[in-house]
């Protein structure tokens, strides 16, 4: 018998794909609040992200993070036509679904969940993958973002022609690419600077 003291792990990690709200757990060290200056918090766009480790660990290059969020919330938030919210967000869930990022892929369905109304259909894109059968419409969507997800050069003319079909514009077409791919940087990014935890009960 070893004896030495079994110590369980200081937090759970979740296992399975959700729209639950998580945490997320840095590996490295972030800023500590009361370090943050103004610059930093210029950074930071948002206040509030302060709180979150995540952010108080990027924003040891404010610039960059400003640069970033700024990119986030345009893809997002930006209401001049294109995608509806509801499938920006879809997008981002497949991309987080196909990488295996279950932090990112939580808040994005989550998201697409309320703005759509089609939570069993988020569900389902969760529990069973990208494969799952969703409507044509978003099936297009969700096969444009793994393509773009795979491999770059994957994603071709008949991506683009199969999204016309069901009723994109350019506009939008932009948007499924944007929010694909700036979830392929994000995904990657969190997954090696930490990972997802369950909240404290």
């Amino acid at each position: 018998m070893s004896d030495k003291t079994l110590v369980p792990p200081p937090h759970e990690v979740p296992v399975v794909f959700t729209r639950a709200m998580l945490d997320w757990l840095s590996w490295l060290e972030p800023m500590a609040k009361e370090e943050l200056t103004e610059r930093h918090y210029a950074g930071l766009v948002d206040a509030a992200r302060a709180n979150s480790e995540y952010f108080r660990l990027l924003v040891r290059d404010p610039e960059a993070l400003q640069a970033r969020t700024r990119t986030d919330k345009d893809i997002f938030f930006n209401p001049d036509a294109g995608l509806p919210r509801a499938e920006r967000e879809l997008a981002a869930t497949a991309v987080s679904r196909l990488n295996g990022c279950i932090y990112c892929a939580s808040v994005h369905a989550r998201f697409s969940a309320t703005y759509s109304k089609r939570g069993a259909d988020v569900e389902r894109l969760l529990a069973d993958g990208t494969g799952v059968d969703l409507g044509e419409r978003w099936n297009a969507i969700v096969a444009a973002a793994v393509a773009l997800t795979e491999t770059p050069l994957a994603f071709g003319p008949e991506h683009v022609d199969r999204l016309r079909a069901v009723g994109l514009d350019d506009l939008a077409i932009s948007d499924v690419i944007h929010a694909a791919a700036f979830f392929n940087w994000a995904n990657r990014l969190m997954l090696s600077l930490g990972e997802p935890a369950l909240p404290a009960a």
